[in-house]
């Protein structure tokens, strides 16, 4: 066995003699993205980057080139951007192999403006101006079938059999040899590259799990989220199965991908006080309230994300906020010093969670920096509510949110001109294409949707 030393984050192994380091990051759509370079180019490169054509942020799922907006003066001609490698990432993945994520960059040095880990180091560094660091964990969703990769591709994605029987309603024990299997496999891969968990479970659907990562700053959250969906991808292949994030893989249940967030200032959670939500708190909420219509488009990026959003099914379809009610788009947990925290409920399990955690903490810092109050929160059922109260609905289209978005003089202001203009150009040709090149509005879940989306992001 090779020699291993222990990496900056401390928490993973690292082959000092590796046959090959991965480079890793992901792309507007979710997609984990790289390449394969030997040692001594790692070495050579690892501090100026390593080039990658820029059209990365300018292919659809399909392969195709995403029209629609002008091209900034860095994009257009298939001209290099370089991805940086943080080294705290760096990893032994599997023998032989390390991995490392990184940031894209421009030849100038300055920062790639539209890169998902980018925009969340750039709201980090807004909310430190304030005196905030903040904590976030997240919940991913996934659904898990017995047939191979290969099987599920010759079937068109469709009519699976769901791994560990047709046990819903979550928290079920009883499931079949084969679930537990994966499961633990996972688990045991998340705890060799040094990726914390805190617990997994079934969920609603057939086939469905969730798996808790533990709670982190955004960056680190961000990776871990990344990389978990690489190795359950992974594990699922190599045990003959498949896996798929999509929000709403079958007709049934739809999957999300819940955000929780605290901030902290001074040492003390900001969210806490002893008679209920913080000013703090109360703030943030305001300020993702007032930005959730455009930020949906962010957080439910693909035609299917909507599909998701039907009253008495488990997500939110209000822009709405309560305490310790989670038929509401934003749940308050409050009356502890530590655990007093926001969750976010909207994303679906098809976000990208940079991209996610950027919009979240944009809504935040708007309403921190504007002192933006909240509406009174919802006591009841926010599901089913009928006209004439005040609560608005979260649009419930691809096309719908992404004219939030380019109403929204906040996140414009937050996340930058150049990437709000490059998205909305982006999911436009989203909603085209399922349109143009086999979409059904009508269906439940179209083939179209199936062949796009089950297996990217």
């Amino acid at each position: 066995m090779s020699e291993l030393t222990t990496t900056v984050a401390g928490a993973a192994r690292q082959d000092s003699h590796p046959r090959a380091v991965r480079l890793e990051a992901t792309n507007h759509e979710g997609c984990f993205l790289g390449k394969h370079v030997s040692p001594e180019k790692f070495a050579a490169g690892k501090d100026a980057g390593f080039a990658f054509a820029d059209l990365l942020f300018g292919l659809d799922l399909g392969n195709l080139p995403a029209f629609g907006s002008a091209y900034p003066a860095w994009r257009g001609h298939l001209d290099d951007v370089y991805l940086r490698p943080d080294m705290s990432t760096l990893v032994e993945w599997q023998p032989g192999l390390n991995s490392v994520i990184g940031d894209y960059w421009l030849k100038d040095g300055t920062p790639v403006p539209i890169c998902p880990r980018n925009l969340v180091r750039k709201m980090i560094d807004r909310l430190a101006e304030q005196g905030y660091t903040a904590t976030v964990a997240v919940e991913i969703e996934a659904t898990v079938f017995e047939e191979s990769i290969h099987e599920a591709r010759a079937r068109g994605y469709r009519d699976l059999t769901p791994l560990g029987g047709n046990a819903g309603t979550a928290y079920h024990l009883a499931k079949s040899n084969d679930w537990i299997a994966y499961m633990n496999a996972v688990a045991e891969r998340l705890s060799e590259v040094g990726i914390e968990w805190e617990a997994w479970s079934d969920e609603d659907a057939a086939g469905q799990i969730e798996i808790n990562l533990a709670p982190a700053d955004p960056i680190k959250v961000g990776d871990s989220w990344a990389r978990t969906r690489q190795i359950m991808r992974e594990v699922a292949f190599e045990l003959g199965h498949c896996v798929t994030f999509m929000a709403k893989p079958t007709a049934g249940y739809g999957q999300s991908s819940h955000i929780n967030l605290s901030l902290q200032r001074d040492g003390a959670n900001a969210f806490y006080a002893e008679d209920g939500p913080s000013e703090t708190m109360l703030h943030a909420i305001g300020g993702l309230l007032a930005t959730m219509e455009g930020n949906s488009s962010i957080v439910l990026l693909q035609i299917t994300s909507y599909r998701r959003l039907v009253d008495l099914s488990g997500p939110p379809v209000t822009i709405s906020w309560g305490i310790s009610n989670k038929t509401t788009a934003v749940r308050a947990v409050c009356g502890h010093p530590k655990y007093s925290r926001l969750e976010y409920r909207l994303p679906g399990s098809d976000a990208n969670l940079y991209l996610a955690l950027a919009g979240v903490l944009a809504g935040v810092i708007a309403g921190i920096e504007h002192k933006i109050d909240p509406p009174e929160p919802v006591s009841d059922m926010a599901w089913c509510l009928p006209p004439g109260l005040g609560i608005e609905r979260i649009p419930n289209t691809i096309s719908k949110a992404a004219a939030a978005l380019d109403a929204d003089p906040i996140l414009r202001e937050l996340l930058g001109d150049e990437f709000v203009d490059c998205w909305l150009a982006s999911r436009k040709w989203e909603w085209m294409q399922f349109h143009t090149a086999g979409g059904d509005p009508f269906a439940e879940l179209s083939e179209w949707e199936s062949a796009r989306y089950f297996e990217l992001p």
